[in-house]
């Protein structure tokens, strides 16, 4: 009787495992292919597929790897990878463990530096209506380089020459290696927490594009942008394009460039204030000779027939004002004896002779010396006056009666 054995899922899937493992071409392969669905995880672990015309192979790269990539992978992209190929156990799936991964056909280096171009482009870091203008004769130079590079001696030595004396502050930074770009950065900060720093020199002399890389960072670019002051990238020789040459305030084809067109030539600067002092001086000259000549124009005249005119201008028009004043004056007059009238009028109508006049009469008491309003101010056997329009009676009371019949009836009515 043949005895079989049976092995479980797990068993199969640890053999084969151990099979790829052990297995020398595959503990170490290149694999050409494109990428398709490629997903970064939030855990920073990449996943993506290698495909061909033919087949398509699993892939993953661990953060631990993908964190030294100068590239961002996207479907579509070539690429050639390294790694091992192994068994993922959970889903029984094999799959390539990525070591290294670069693009196929252009070199890493360039590939990130269109990358990182295309997106700050997209953000407008570029733009022209960003860059600051440099000033005309700045107060203070910063330069961000290395002290040990022909650079900084090429930037000190043009513009010594150019404008002697001008102040110069060097805020040291590596300008290759992987410490450069942090330290770029520093320098920049350090120059703008100045106040008498009026544009700031970021350069180098030339090199590959691997030395050149700390200029084709984004933290330096950013760094760049942020500066409150102008900034003008020298980097490396005519030829070379660095991101930094495209963010800052102005491009330097070399850092002697620089130095020229940050700081003016003085021996120029002196020769134009000298023309410009020559152009004032026969300015005025001309001037002042234009005028001499109108004075001794004036002094051949017949003055005392110039003031007779003028004199006879202004009483002329002192006349007209007078003519004017005058007209204006009896125009208001006549409207202040019009006002007049009227409020005579009006004072007329409220005058208590007009009252009288109308058939009213006022009583008088001589003694209190008081209108008589009311029949208590009177008793029997009090003499009064009563006051009419053409004269007056004199009145003795014989009789106080209360109430009046021409309040029910009114005057003229009869009972």
């Amino acid at each position: 009787m043949v005895v079989r054995r049976i092995y479980s899922v797990g068993e199969v899937t640890s053999y084969l495992r151990n099979l790829l493992d052990g297995d020398p071409l595959l503990s170490n392969i290149w694999v050409r292919g494109e990428i398709s669905n490629f997903k970064k995880h939030t855990s920073g672990h990449m996943y993506f597929v290698l495909k061909d015309d033919s087949s398509c192979l699993r892939c993953v790269m661990f953060r631990s790897r993908n964190s030294q990539l100068l590239f961002v992978p996207t479907n579509g992209m070539r690429v050639i990878a390294r790694g091992s190929v192994s068994v993922y156990e959970r889903d029984g799936l094999y799959q390539l463990y990525v070591e290294e991964l670069s693009p196929d056909g252009v070199g890493s280096l360039y590939l990130a530096y269109c990358q990182l171009k295309a997106r700050l482009q997209a953000e407008g870091l570029f733009a022209a209506e960003k860059k600051k203008p440099l000033p005309f004769l700045p107060r203070k130079v910063g330069i961000v380089t290395s002290p040990n590079g022909a650079a900084w001696r090429d930037l000190v030595s043009v513009m010594r020459r150019r404008f002697p004396g001008i102040p110069i502050v060097l805020a040291p930074a590596a300008v290759q290696g992987e410490q450069a770009p942090e330290q770029i950065v520093k320098a920049l900060e350090i120059l703008n927490q100045r106040s008498d720093i009026d544009v700031i020199i970021v350069g180098r002399g030339g090199g590959s594009l691997e030395e050149l890389w700390a200029f084709n960072t984004e933290e330096v670019a950013r760094a760049i942008f942020a500066s409150r002051i102008p900034v003008v990238s020298a980097v490396g020789h005519e030829t070379d394009f660095t991101i930094t040459d495209l963010v800052a305030d102005l491009r330097a084809p070399t850092p002697s460039a620089a130095a020229e067109l940050v700081v003016p030539c003085r021996a120029e600067l002196e020769r134009k204030v000298r023309s410009l002092q020559n152009r004032l001086l026969q300015a005025l000259d001309r001037y002042y000779r234009s005028k001499q000549l109108r004075v001794k124009q004036v002094a051949g005249r017949n003055m005392v027939g110039l003031l007779q005119n003028l004199i006879a201008a202004h009483k002329q028009e002192l006349r007209l004002c007078s003519l004017r004043l005058l007209q204006r004056i009896r125009i208001l007059r006549e409207n202040w004896r019009s006002q007049v009238k009227l409020l005579a009028g009006k004072l007329d109508l409220l005058s208590p002779l007009t009252v009288l006049e109308r058939g009213y009469s006022l009583c008088w008491d001589p003694q209190k010396e008081q209108l008589v309003r009311s029949r208590k101010q009177v008793q029997k056997g009090d003499l009064i006056e009563v006051i009419l329009s053409d004269g007056s009676l004199e009145c003795l009371i014989e009789e106080v009666k209360e109430g009046s019949r021409w309040k029910s009836k009114g005057p003229g009515l009869k009972k």
